[in-house]
């Protein structure tokens, strides 16, 4: 009899472990088609001695990047993704650095966390860029989710020549979470459960890219139209130094009229003078 309820003890124990195996390759296999096997780089703005932000900020933007990089990373991992940081502590890594550990990874995708700041502590709202033509879908799908979490202003996506963008051999954004300058953005950014639902929405945007290319953002397309935000005016933007062009004029001649008055005087040579011109070209950046 003993042997008997032995036996049946170690049957069930048995079955009980193959269920509990079963149930975790269903869930790897399931958050990993969730993650398409997609490898996605994130970076942490700033880091070490580079504090980010403007001098005087009282909010250190190189903590709240990593901060919110780090649980990007948790939500990403959770729902299948292989996620590679360029920084997981408090370092400091050149942008040269952080662009070749992005194109180590073939086909991955690039997103950098930054928070924003500015002069005038009014400035505020979200900022998404992008520069490879191929990544305007995915900034409009990421800057879409972070927008509809921020109680903020959507300051619309731009494309930038960024370092980080620019050198990078995959489809990359660059993410502005708010102004760390605007006293409302700032007190958003240091409630870690703000920061729990930046890192989510940007997640969704990554997961929610349609499948296939990564199209490029145009303007008569139907993910741009809630996205592309109108052209912002006011000293809280930045514009890039004035492209100065110098045109050379000469003085006009004198008339006929008074040439022909002054001809019977000997003509003295004279340095021909020249005024410049100056035509300011200015482009926002």
């Amino acid at each position: 009899m003993t042997r008997s309820l032995s036996l049946l003890r170690h049957r069930l124990l048995a079955r009980c472990q193959l269920v509990a195996f079963a149930l975790a390759i269903f869930t790897l296999c399931a958050s990993t088609a969730r993650g398409q096997g997609r490898t996605i780089v994130i970076d942490a703005g700033h880091g070490g001695h580079d504090r980010g932000g403007v001098p005087g900020q009282r909010v250190s933007e190189k903590m709240m990047t990593l901060d919110v990089a780090q649980r990007l990373r948790s939500v990403l991992q959770a729902r299948g993704y292989r996620v590679v940081m360029t920084r997981n502590s408090d370092v400091f890594i050149p942008l040269g650095t952080r662009t070749s550990i992005a194109n180590s990874y073939r086909g991955a995708t690039f997103v950098s966390v930054h928070f924003n700041s500015a002069s005038r502590s009014g400035a505020n709202g979200i900022e998404t860029y992008y520069y490879r033509r191929d990544s305007g879908g995915l900034a409009a799908s990421i800057h879409r989710n972070v927008v509809a979490i921020a109680p903020t202003e959507n300051r619309g996506i731009r494309r930038r020549a960024y370092f980080v963008l620019r050198r990078t051999n995959n489809p990359g954004v660059l993410v502005e979470c708010g102004f760390l300058t605007n006293p409302t953005e700032a007190r958003y950014a240091l409630n870690p459960s703000y920061r729990q639902r930046l890192a989510e929405a940007i997640a969704r945007g990554i997961q929610r890219l349609p499948s296939g290319p990564n199209k490029p953002l145009t303007a008569g397309s139907a993910a741009s139209a809630d996205v592309l935000a109108p052209t912002i005016s006011g000293p809280d933007v930045v514009r890039a130094a004035p492209r100065v062009r110098h045109y050379r004029s000469s003085r006009s001649k004198k008339s006929a009229r008074t040439r022909s008055k002054k001809s019977s005087t000997p003509k003295k040579k004279r340095k021909r003078s020249s005024s410049t011109i100056i035509q300011v070209d200015w482009r926002p950046c």
